[in-house]
């Protein structure tokens, strides 16, 4: 077990078990031993609940929090000293007593889409298969193109691509991010503008989370840090926990920051995709906060808040 505080030559860094966990640890752990070699760090993987049960959509079974949740219990336990997510799992109340203590620069954060023939989403045939696990997607796809067949899909990213492989869909689609960070990017046959597919709130950042009191971990994570990424999250995050939305409801907003300007997209959409309220707020990067509660009050008074209990009440 590690000691709480205090100085230490070793650190042990939980993960899932998947590639692309796997990838995105050893990518940060690479980083620590750049900016602290004294300090050793150890992978442990730990097998989460999200990982176990890949044939329900996780909408019905609790959700995004089930990739996170064993491994907060090891960071509760001091079993491990801290832990890397992809911020589109984390929900948007941690438990007490840890903090996400460090967000690295965020990859691309749209949606990747891949099509078995090659050809463009504008360009799939009527009444096409498009394999995803996420609402989000989804309710946009389908605005977009009512024709379409949206069945589920899950698994790991290598389960997802084989089974396109063999047949089961026409396309899938998969964040950009861990395309890109698994060195897959040719499998992209099309970047969605985020224009048709809002991102996931988070979607391409990482977030290195630990408990809340420990400076030591602290000190060392947040020289990793990316302030303009951290100050996108922190708006799209506030969005999310002002519409207390988890992966059950078709919710999304992006945020990106260009010379010391704020600007949220935000939308909250029916799962049929006949539905889609969406809105835009800017601001200043000191605003994050304040602009992601902002625009989720917006939409909810848009009707918003309509979307978000039926959907609620028929779960």
């Amino acid at each position: 077990m590690s000691t709480q505080h205090g100085q230490r030559s070793t650190l042990i860094l939980g993960t899932r078990g998947s590639k692309l966990a796997l990838c995105q640890s050893e990518w940060f752990q690479t980083k620590i031993q750049e900016v602290a070699p004294e300090v050793r760090v150890t992978l442990r993987k730990i097998h989460t609940s999200g990982d176990k049960i890949v044939d329900v959509p996780l909408a019905k079974i609790g959700g995004k929090g089930l990739f996170v949740k064993e491994i907060e219990d090891a960071l509760l336990t001091g079993e491990i000293d801290f832990a890397v997510h992809s911020m589109k799992d984390v929900p948007a109340q941690l438990p007490d007593g840890l903090a996400i203590l460090c967000i690295p620069p965020r990859e691309d954060a749209r949606d990747a889409f891949i099509s078995r023939e090659g050809c463009s989403f504008q360009d799939l045939p009527v009444g096409a298969t498009i394999g995803t696990a996420s609402l989000r997607r989804q309710a946009q796809l389908l605005h977009a193109r009512p024709d379409l067949k949206i069945t589920m899909l899950r698994g790991n990213l290598d389960t997802r691509l084989r089974k396109l492989q063999e047949g089961q869909f026409d396309a899938i689609i998969l964040a950009a991010a861990g395309l890109h960070r698994l060195a897959w990017s040719q499998t992209i046959t099309e970047y969605l503008s985020p224009i048709l597919s809002l991102p996931a709130i988070g979607q391409g950042a990482l977030g290195i989370e630990g408990r809340a009191n420990d400076e030591f971990v602290r000190s060392i994570v947040s020289r990793l840090s990316d302030q303009a990424t951290h100050t996108t999250v922190a708006a799209e995050r506030a969005f999310l926990n002002r519409l207390e939305g988890g992966c059950q409801v078709p919710i999304a907003a992006y945020a990106t920051l260009a010379d010391e300007h704020l600007a949220l997209d935000g939308l909250v959409a029916s799962v049929d995709g006949k539905t889609v309220i969406r809105d835009q707020i800017k601001g200043t990067p000191q605003q994050a906060h304040s602009l992601g509660v902002q625009l989720a009050d917006r939409l909810l008074s848009r009707g918003g808040d309509k979307i978000l209990r039926e959907i609620y009440e028929s779960a």
